[in-house]
């Protein structure tokens, strides 16, 4: 059988390492997987170093395809795959979350008629002004497999009419965090490089436009980041785009006490994740990641698709307020350690059974 998986942005591969590794340690005999890059957020990060590291293949097709509009952007994506799909004839493709890559990914496919399995079906913001929230549901509409995280999610797609091709499987970033998780220490000299104590600094990330466009909201976002950092160390990997608006808006002040990095390797990342007293994020895949490795986390969103994280009290919803990130910072929650809904770590193997049974 040929999979053919699309991508286009870092998180994507991330979550696809987990099936890839999981098809060349188990299925290498019955699948053949090509992955095409779409180019939609380019990372000089993203060498061979990258792929390596996430023991994956490079791909084999980089569309080169980045750096336009929403709609521009879908529909070079959309010719692109599209003589792709023709050329390599797959018998399935497979698409993850919710960007214009995997969008485009799903609606070429469609119609040539070519199985659709969308991973991280299901997921809901509920806030039609996320392009990602119009990517989400239109690729959910045209899947022939919904490979769904959690029961919410499934309860989502039955709420809008969707049954047939509805599997909850669970979420692949478990089985991402539980591999990673075991070989990150030790494998990674950010400490050193750093200076770092463990449990004594905060991760933050930032990037979502919503955050990073509106100069009011980066503002007070950055003004609580400087006042948590007189006290404690915080530690910023800091994204081109952020970076960018920061420039712009003339805020460099605020983070003359902040220990503002370059982008991370995925590795230094979770060894980061591991081990901050609390992380502070915009990111929803880093979100599940605190989950994971029972990390209080303050989201700086005004709502969240991954809503077990704060119901089980790991997670506060605080929007981009100074005085409200200050507050759930002073206020922490460390939740429940005893209840998983994001599966049992063998998503991988269920997603590879049913695509394999099919």
């Amino acid at each position: 059988m040929k999979i053919l998986t699309i991508v286009g942005a870092r998180p994507q591969f991330i979550k696809a390492s987990a099936i890839s590794r999981c098809i060349q340690n188990h299925y290498s005999s019955d699948i053949d997987e090509i992955i095409v890059h779409t180019g939609q957020h380019f990372d000089a990060n993203m060498s061979d170093i990258f792929f390596e590291e996430l023991r994956i293949p490079k791909p084999k097709y980089f569309l080169n395809i980045g750096g336009a509009s929403h709609g521009r952007m879908t529909g070079r994506m959309l010719e692109g795959i599209e003589d792709v799909l023709v050329s390599e004839k797959p018998d399935q493709v497979l698409v993850y979350g919710d960007t214009n890559s995997t969008l485009a990914g799903g609606l070429a496919a469609s119609k040539l008629h070519i199985p659709v399995a969308h991973v991280e079906a299901g997921l809901r913001s509920f806030n039609r002004q996320m392009p990602e929230e119009i990517n989400r549901v239109l690729t959910d509409h045209l899947s022939t497999y919904l490979l769904c995280p959690t029961q919410v999610a499934v309860n989502h797609l039955r709420n809008e009419g969707i049954e047939k091709g509805v599997h909850l499987v669970g979420d692949v970033m478990y089985d991402v965090a539980l591999f990673y998780g075991q070989i990150v220490d030790g494998n990674s000299s950010i400490f050193a490089q750093l200076n770092l104590e463990k449990e004594n600094y905060l991760l933050v990330t930032c990037h979502r436009a919503e955050n990073t466009d509106d100069k009011n909201r980066l503002e007070n976002i950055l003004m609580a980041l400087n006042e948590l950092s007189q006290n404690i160390r915080v530690v910023f990997p800091i994204h081109p785009r952020t970076l960018k608006f920061i420039d712009q808006y003339q805020l460099q002040d605020y983070l003359k006490n902040i220990d503002v990095l370059n982008p991370l390797s995925y590795l230094d990342l979770v060894t980061l994740q591991k081990h901050s007293k609390a992380i502070l994020t915009d990111s929803g895949g880093v979100q599940k990641e605190a989950f994971f490795y029972q990390v209080p986390c303050i989201t700086l969103r005004d709502e969240t698709e991954w809503v077990e994280t704060i119901e089980l009290g790991w997670n506060q919803l605080v929007g981009a307020s100074a005085s409200a990130i200050l507050n759930a910072y002073q206020y922490l929650k460390i939740g429940n350690k005893g209840f998983n809904p994001y599966g049992d770590g063998q998503t991988s193997f269920k997603i590879i059974d049913l695509l394999m049974q099919s």
